[in-house]
């Protein structure tokens, strides 16, 4: 047995150049996910990943891919489908909790949080594996619009833009050239689809896409429309 070999069986177990091997083959999970991206702009937030189905015969409404936490807040991932229903599943709790107690929507770092603590207590307990996808979580609070990306690890860090799935390098080079600090939310719209459709294999269309936006204005997250999204992909 070779060395890399005896310690990935191991969650718990450093392997002897300082990584749990069982997170990096989470983050290979991620890797070879749908392309995610994530752009916060001057008054909103917008979240966007690709819908592709691998059958004709499945029915698009029965899987989500980008979904709300709570009314403030979205979230889309990367990698393994059952893995991110079960902490979209955790963290509605965690924000049901927090307005049972404070009778407010939580505030979007505060969500993160408690999924990151999570994502971080499956690396270090027997019986377990780590979660197979990276977040990207989209919220409003009275601080601001907030994005931020959360990997397997428990690590997470607040974004101007983000991208995560398997074109993750591509789209982070499209999107650092062409954002802005003053970019506006529907011009945020735009630029997430543009990178999307940068490295979309086929035909990209309102069909095999997902966005979801937050707007500072309103404060509440919600998905867009295919209408919605037919349009903005007219004017691309």
């Amino acid at each position: 047995m070779s060395m890399g070999t005896r310690y990935s069986f191991s969650l718990t177990t450093f392997s002897p150049s300082g990584k749990l091997l069982q997170i990096e083959y989470a983050l290979n999970a991620v890797s070879q996910g749908a392309t995610t991206i994530g752009i916060k702009a001057a008054n909103g937030v917008v979240i966007a990943t690709e819908k592709k189905m691998p059958s004709l015969l499945i029915e698009a409404e029965s899987v989500e891919k980008v979904a709300m936490l709570n009314e403030a807040t979205g979230v889309t991932y990367a990698g393994m489908g059952p893995d991110f229903k079960v902490l979209l599943r955790k963290g509605r709790k965690a924000a049901q909790a927090y307005y049972r107690t404070y009778l407010e929507a939580s505030p979007t770092q505060e969500t993160v949080r408690e999924l990151a603590s999570v994502m971080q207590e499956y690396t270090q307990s027997g019986g377990v594996r780590p979660f197979g996808v990276s977040l990207l979580v989209a919220g409003c609070d009275e601080t601001g619009p907030h994005l931020f990306q959360v990997d397997p690890s428990g690590s997470y860090w607040a974004w101007k833009a983000a991208a995560i799935g398997k074109n993750y390098i591509s789209a982070r080079k499209f999107l650092e050239k062409r954002y802005t600090e003053d970019l506006d939310l529907e011009d945020a719209v735009h630029t997430a689809l543009l990178t999307l459709k940068d490295g979309f294999d086929g035909e990209m269309d309102e069909t095999n896409i997902e966005v979801g936006v937050v707007d500072v204005e309103t404060g509440k997250f919600r998905l867009l429309s295919e209408d919605v999204i037919r349009e903005h992909l007219g004017n691309l």
